[in-house]
């Protein structure tokens, strides 16, 4: 690893354990073991930081739901792999993840920064979401749904079942599996 990429993983820890306010450039310098000139170097000021953190994390998993769904057979088939693959990419990603959950246009955590910006990467999930539900309606295994609002119910229902999992007390076994049922119900035939 880099010292660039280390900084942005113990930007990206910081991030989901502090928050935006909470964490300072030093302590991400710190945490990376480099001087915290080096972090403006490559990162310039700590709402940049902040943004790439939260951009790579959002490429990462675009590119992970991407290849989990390429194989499926139907619309609904690649919708069930996708929430699936959403899902289980937050636990697999649970020290950084949150840093998403924090910069989401879906929160309000820190509403100075471009939310505009913010919105343009998340809009890559929507996309892929709408992409399945089209598939799905065009080869009969999912209902005739208008496809941008139901999009975004179904990124709905995952950003809530994250956000229970992740920033409440609440322990719900069965959650994520319950949501990803939950939207197979709603839009597969």
């Amino acid at each position: 690893m880099t010292k660039k990429e280390g900084i942005l993983l113990a930007a990206q820890e910081l991030f989901a354990r502090c928050g935006y306010a909470g964490t300072t450039m030093k302590m991400v310098a710190e945490q990376a073991g480099v001087a915290s000139g080096l972090v403006f170097h490559y990162y310039e000021s700590k709402e940049n930081l902040f943004m790439v953190a939260g951009a790579e994390l959002i490429n990462d998993m675009v590119t992970h739901l991407r290849k989990a769904t390429d194989e499926t057979a139907t619309g609904c088939e690649a919708l069930g792999t996708f929430v699936k693959a959403y899902l289980d990419f937050t636990i697999e990603h649970e020290k950084t993840f949150p840093t998403i959950i924090r910069c989401s246009p879906f929160s309000d955590d820190n509403p100075d920064l471009d939310r505009e910006k913010i919105a343009a990467k998340f809009l890559d999930l929507i996309h892929i979401i709408e992409d399945i539900l089209r598939r799905g309606i065009d080869d009969g295994s999912m209902r005739d749904l208008p496809v941008p609002q139901t999009a975004f119910m179904v990124y709905g229902v995952i950003v809530g079942a994250v956000r229970t999992r992740f920033l409440t007390p609440y322990d719900i076994p069965g959650l994520f599996a319950e949501a990803r049922e939950f939207v197979l119900h709603s839009v597969c035939v």
